[in-house]
């Protein structure tokens, strides 16, 4: 399954909300997120354009594996995710694991996300509104798709940004902009 992303900076998060709704949205609650980065023991994630996350959403926590990035325009990558056991202990023991095979932390990244969940162009896609302490505020466009779905996927989520008159993407992660780099 690959996720099929596109970022956009945005003023503000509220009058995106607002629109995501007129839409036909459902708006969640919203959730602290914290993302903390590992560096790859003997290659460097900043040169394949991969990444290893552990996140922790309040007592959820959650291990990923991004691949490299599939094209130009988007952030279509490969994605695996599992879960791991909740609460503070189910991340740190996790963390120790990595740190046991080599892995070292990069960065934490904080965040607060209003994700707003809505049907386009007959697809589920998530809105994510994110305020990211240290770099700004973004709506994440994002859908899953089969390989064969790609092109489809990556129109639908194309017309959306349309529709909101989102028009400069962000191909830097999160982690990225954080760090300066990319």
């Amino acid at each position: 399954m690959f996720e099929v992303e596109q970022k956009f900076p945005v003023e503000c998060l509220d009058e995106m909300c607002e629109r995501l709704i007129a839409l036909g949205g459902k708006l969640d609650d919203p959730l602290e997120q914290v993302d903390a980065y590992y560096r790859h023991p003997s290659r460097d994630f900043a040169q394949t354009d991969e990444a290893l996350r552990i996140r922790r959403i309040g007592q959820r926590n959650l291990v990923t594996y991004k691949g490299p990035k599939i094209d130009s325009t988007t952030k279509t990558r490969r994605e695996i995710e599992l879960p791991l056991p909740p609460g503070n202990a189910g991340a740190a023991q996790f963390a120790e694991l990595l740190t046991a095979l080599g892995f070292t932390l990069v960065a934490e990244v904080h965040k607060v996300r209003r994700a707003v969940h809505l049907i386009w162009q007959a697809r589920a896609v998530e809105a994510a509104l994110d305020d990211v302490a240290g770099v700004g505020e973004f709506v994440e466009l994002e859908t899953s798709a089969d390989e064969a779905e790609l092109a489809d996927a990556k129109a639908c989520l194309a017309s959306l940004a349309k529709e909101l008159e989102l028009t400069t993407t962000e191909r830097r992660s999160y982690l990225e902009m954080l760090l300066g780099v990319g």
